[in-house]
């Protein structure tokens, strides 16, 4: 998963901001100023008796203070102690022990005082005690027999020391003793056992506590623990024990759960304030308990619960008062449950809510100090001035005590000192110094003069203005040289001179200037702003899943202010990249080749500048085939069965989905490895079938998605025991070859099949229907037996039964099988044909009797031939075509007829042998149908008023033709459509003059054939009459004026330009109107003037027949002949010529495209001739 991290300068900018806000007030230190405490030792303090005793009392303040101590209430005078000296320029104690000195000679209640001419800073009360760390007392530990079943509790109750030891149990062989659900430690050291079992017998059970002051550990004696079973306790008990007696024969009982710890039903429980609270229970039972916590009447706080040692400990972090309440345990089996009620209640030592701060003030002002803070109980107030309780310190007329508030006003400069407030209850105790310092002065600002801030886009500006004065003072911002005061929404002013541009632009880069003023003066300071354009990762790392071996690359591609230099830092979990060649690092990618296991992890690209930090990660997981399994066992071992186990080798980052069991049999086909079963991928044991006589090893091959393992190592060979086959061959048959026998044939068991030595097979057989007995034979190492002398084709029961030296498989089932067949002896009779239209027929014939089939009835095939056409009485070569119907079927259609011909089939019967006899052929005809398209439509001799059409047959009459139909209709200039004239033709005509025709003029025709059925499709074909002469020859007069000279010129240079504009265009990919007028046009290729006959090319479209309505040439010749189809024959039977549906229908449908009428009105044509369109131009 990718994730991406950005970390602005400006936030740490805030944070440094926010640290100024709490020092706002401090003096500088030229000024007077009474003195402050900056570092002391906590109020408990616990030393280390070996080593030399610290106390630390640190303070700051003008003049500098001087430090003096108090031990137990009273003045410590360490001039008069040769082991206590003071640091030069400081309070800290340092308490020499090197020279024979105890530690505890120093123990007790020390507090430091700082002071100067201005009060008197005092430190907390620090308690001083060394730690502790006593040997255990010497006892006598009795061994621990147990009943098993029976809790226990190892008490460690280790020796009392400071701080309070950790403790742990271990064995003589310092391994720390495992815990569970059933054996924990509690939270008092003991070590609790659920139930204690066998294995829990040992005599090394030693409590350890752990002093980590001194770093010492001390060891309790070994406990002995030593658990009897019923067995073994009754064995030994029983001669002093009656029947009647708890351990006479009693098994070991389940019991319900018991509490442990704590004890009762209830029990209470204070915690402070912001501490850990830790809440026990521990419960005995069998089957172990299980402990749940609840909260009565709420919720257990989220995101601060945690459960330890396995549940039976509550842990509940930073605690409130909120969190007081009930808290339940409830220990259950399935024998049933017990519970205990905790009742916690969470007291408070004080804590501040308002701690009294320094304050700076000038003669003749007033002012406020405030010491608030809060408690369980709630804590009281009291204060002290320079370190000596209020109500007996010297009067101040200024000051006037309010409670928890000190009020000044009208200071003086006598008014300096440090006030303490202290806020105690019984659980601890709150002190604070801060001083009033009385001080006169004008304006100073701290921050350097022209400092340069430079923060990122967007983000905030935060722009200092440190300052001092008193009294305090007013502090006013301006942008630029000239530039009026800030002020508004866009700006935040703090308190301690600090101006902030929450979100900062570009255009707030400048300079802006802080004026501070009081009422003894005035300064001022410039400082320098730049916005930089924020650093940006445009293309992050993305997740990776690489196999091992291959090459991973992950992008990190940067966008930043360019007068900010970045750098990027490539880690690996956080951590620096191994110094490992493999590990490519590019400008804007890293690459690892040749990846291995090592490298799966999180991949960090993290660029730097001066001002902000971004970064974005991607994780990168190396997968590959799982490792092999390990350690496979055999168990279970039974005659038919085993139990196979073993170990998954490593995943690899992929899941193993499943495992293959492989097995290998080393008595019969030794090192080939065969599929026994597989497993789901959770799965690591599973229970194997087994056959006799097979010497069987076992590997096992891990699968995920990336592939399969290595096969794992084989596991120990198992040898079973041989028995009686259990099973017989299969996929017996019983076929003849010739006429005469009968083969009987079966699928041989395998080695493993056999189930022990000697494997043979028992062939058995007779004729069915027939009281016969069987006759057997018993063959080996064969998988084929033929039997001789059998009647054609006579059913037989046919067994075939294995048999090995230990005896014989189950009865085998019996199979039907029949002897070799013969060629049928009989034609099929009664063969009738109907012929439907002139395409298609239906022939009927009567089966033949199932006895002269001798064989098995596969069906019947239907042989047809044409014998002549009708319609032109001229025989051809006669092709013979065959149908095949399956089954005992009795007709059959006969699809792909020629119309108008005479036919001739016969009929024979098929089986498994051959073809029987064929029938008497039987003749039939095919009525007409419509004839082919004419095969050729040529039009010549065009004259001013007349064109010649010559035309051919069709090729396929299909019958005898009646007449011819012609239509045509003219084409004007603008390539509309004219009326429609239609002339029919008889039949034995050839050709036709068409006269009283326009000159000039296009005409299009549409030429067919018809039979008295109808008409055939149709051809077309166009033409153009010649022009006139008279207009011709004023033509040749117009060409020769010069005036009609110089325009065509004209027209030429025009003609020529367009062409050019027209050739760039073209080549560059554009059309122009001519392309697109001849794109309009379904075939617009045009064919210069033919100079044998003048004329121009004709149209012609074999795709389309209707009326013109996109206009093409044809070729030069001008005639369009339609290729001859051979004869088309959808097939109905089977095999290459037909196929027919199960009861004889015909499969395929036949529709034939009809040319539909010429349409008459005007459409579209293609552009006139260039004659039409010098005619136009005349």
């Amino acid at each position: 998963m990718m994730k991406k991290k950005s970390i602005s300068a400006s936030k740490a900018s805030l944070i440094f901001f926010l640290c100024q806000m709490i020092s706002a007030l401090d003096v500088p230190l030229d000024l007077s100023q009474p003195p402050t405490i900056t570092q002391q030792s906590p109020k408990d303090y616990i030393v280390d008796p070996r080593e030399n005793i610290v106390i630390q009392c640190e303070a700051k303040g003008k003049p500098p203070p001087s430090f003096s101590w108090t031990r137990n209430g009273t003045h410590f005078d360490i001039d008069k102690d040769a082991q206590v000296t003071m640091k030069p320029n400081s309070g800290t104690l340092v308490v020499n022990i090197m020279n024979g000195v105890k530690a505890e000679a120093y123990e007790g209640v020390y507090q430091c005082t700082a002071r100067n001419e201005r009060g008197a800073a005092i430190s907390n009360n620090i308690v001083i005690r060394p730690s502790r760390s006593p040997l255990w007392t010497k006892e006598k530990l009795e061994p621990n027999h147990v009943r098993e079943g029976d809790s226990l509790v190892l008490n460690c109750r280790p020796p009392v020391g400071l701080p309070p030891p950790i403790i742990f149990w271990m064995d003589n062989a310092f391994q720390r003793l495992p815990q569970s659900e059933r054996v924990s430690q509690g939270l008092n050291g003991d070590l609790y056992f659920s139930n204690v079992q066998p294995e829990d017998t040992r005599e090394d059970y030693i409590c350890y506590a752990r002093f980590n002051h001194t770093q010492t550990i001390q060891q309790k004696q070994p406990i002995s623990v030593k658990v009897f079973s019923m067995d073994s306790l009754n064995d030994t008990i029983a001669a002093n024990l009656s029947d009647t007696d708890i351990y006479g024969a009693k098994p070991v009982t389940e019991r319900p759960p018991v509490l442990l710890t704590p004890t009762g039903s209830t029990s209470n429980k204070v915690e402070l304030r912001g501490n850990v609270l830790l809440l026990e229970c521990i419960a005995a039972g069998l089957p172990t308990p299980v402990i749940r916590w609840i909260k009565e009447g709420g919720e257990l706080p989220a995101n601060r619960t945690f459960f330890e040692n396995f549940k039976k400990t509550l842990k509940i972090i930073d605690v409130s008062e909120a969190d007081s309440g009930n808290y339940k345990c409830i220990a259950r089996n399935i024998l049933g449950s017990t519970h205990h009620v905790i009742s916690v209640t969470v007291k408070a030592s004080p804590y501040w809510i308002t701690a009294p701060r320094n304050l700076v003030l000038s003669p003749g002002e007033d002012g406020t100090l405030i010491c608030r803070a809060n408690g369980n109980p709630k804590p009281s107030i009291s204060w002290l001035t320079n370190g000596v309780p209020i109500a007996i310190a010297p009067e101040d007329p200024s000051r006037k005590v309010d409670g928890d508030t000190i009020i000044f006003s009208a200071v003086q400069e006598r008014s300096s000192a440090v006030y303490q407030c202290n806020a105690s209850n019984e659980y601890g105790y709150l002190l604070a110094n801060a001083f009033v310092n009385v001080l006169a002065e004008p304006p100073r600002i701290l921050t350097p003069a022209n400092k340069l801030y430079q923060v990122i886009a967007d983000s905030p500006a935060l722009i200092d203005c440190a300052y001092f004065g008193s009294p305090k003072p007013e502090i006013e911002w301006f942008k630029g040289v000239k530039g009026s005061i800030l002020r508004g929404n866009e700006y935040v002013f703090h308190d301690n001179g600090t101006l902030e541009i929450p979100v900062a632009q570009k255009d707030s880069t400048g300079t802006y200037t802080c004026v501070a003023r009081n009422k003894l003066g005035k300064t001022q300071n410039e400082v320098q702003l730049e916005v930089k354009d924020p650093t940006m990762i445009i293309k992050q790392p993305e997740y990776k899943v690489i196999q091992r071996s291959a090459q991973a690359s992950f992008e990190c591609v940067i966008k930043h202010d360019p007068t900010l230099l970045p750098t990027v830092i490539w880690l690996k979990d956080n951590n620096e990249l191994p110094d490992d060649e493999r590990f490519l690092v590019g400008k804007d990618n890293l690459t690892i080749m040749n990846v291995t296991d090592k490298d799966d992890g999180t991949y960090t690209c993290i660029v730097n500048t001066t001002l902000d930090s971004v970064s974005a990660s991607a994780v990168l997981t190396v997968v590959a085939r799982p490792n092999p399994p390990l350690d496979l066992e055999l168990t279970g071992q039974l005659e038919r069965s085993i139990e196979l186990s073993w170990v998954p080798g490593e995943e690899n980052n992929s899941p193993i989905t499943n495992f293959v069991i492989e097995y290998e049999d080393g008595l019969h086909e030794p090192g080939v490895w065969h599929y026994q079963t597989e497993v789901p991928g959770s799965q690591t044991t599973v229970q194997l079938k087994l056959s006799p006589y097979v010497n069987y090893s076992f590997r096992v091959i891990a699968v995920n998605e990336i592939g399969r393992s290595q096969p794992s190592e084989p596991s120990e060979q198992y040898l079973t025991k041989s028995a009686n086959p259990d099973e017989n061959p299969s996929n017996v048959q019983g076929i003849g070859s010739e006429p005469d026998n009968l083969v009987i044939t079966w699928e041989s068991l395998k080695g493993f099949q056999s189930n022990g030595p000697g494997l043979q097979y028992k062939v058995s057989w007779r004729q069915k229907d027939v009281d016969d007995e069987w006759t057997s034979v018993v063959v080996a190492n064969v998988s084929k037996y033929i039997v001789s002398g059998t009647p054609t084709f006579v059913p037989y029961e046919i067994k075939v039964q294995a048999l090995n030296d230990l005896g014989y498989a189950p009865e085998p089932s019996e199979v039907i099988g029949h002897s070799g067949e013969d060629l049928p002896m009989v034609a099929p009779g009664n063969v009738q044909v109907h012929v439907i239209n002139s395409t298609l027929a239906k022939v009927h014939w009567d089966p033949v009797p199932l006895k002269s089939v001798r064989g098995h009835l596969q069906g019947y095939k239907v042989y047809y031939w044409k014998v002549q056409s009708l319609s032109r009485r001229s025989k051809r070569h006669v092709e013979k075509k065959i149908l095949t119907f399956r089954g005992n079927k009795t007709f059959g259609m006969l699809p792909g007829l020629e119309p108008y011909s005479s036919y001739k089939l016969n009929v024979r019967v098929v089986n498994g042998k051959g073809e029987g006899p064929a029938s008497p052929d039987k003749m039939f005809k095919t009525p007409e149908g419509v004839p082919s398209s004419p095969s050729f439509l040529k039009i010549t001799n065009p004259t001013l008023d007349s064109l010649t059409l010559e035309w051919g047959s069709p090729t396929h009459p299909n019958g005898v033709l009646t007449s011819y139909i012609l239509k045509f209709q003219p084409i004007n200039n603008t390539h509309e459509l004219g009326p429609l004239v239609e002339i029919r033709i008889p039949a034995n005509e050839s050709s036709l003059i068409l006269k009283n025709l326009n000159y000039s003029t296009r005409y299009k025709f549409y030429f067919n054939a018809q039979t008295s059925v109808g008409s055939g499709s149709q051809i077309t074909e166009e033409a153009v009459t010649i022009m006139d002469e008279a207009m011709a020859s004023r033509q040749v007069d117009i060409a020769t004026q010069g005036w009609f000279i110089g325009l065509m010129c004209a027209v030429a240079l025009l003609i020529l330009i367009l062409l050019i504009v027209c050739f760039i265009r073209r080549n560059k990919g554009g059309k122009y109107p001519v392309k697109e007028k001849e794109d309009a046009h379904a075939d617009p290729e045009i064919q210069p003037m033919k100079e044998d006959d003048g004329t121009f090319g004709e149209y012609s479209d074999a795709e389309d027949h209707k009326p013109l309505k996109k206009g093409s040439r044809t070729p030069s010749d001008r005639t369009v002949k339609k290729e001859d189809s051979d004869d088309s024959l959808v097939d109905y039977g089977e095999g290459v010529n037909g196929q027919f549906n199960e009861d004889g229908s015909f499969i395929g449908q036949y529709s034939g495209k009809k040319e539909k009428e010429p349409a008459e009105g005007n459409e579209s044509s293609e552009a006139p001739s260039p004659v039409n369109a010098m005619n136009s131009f005349v």
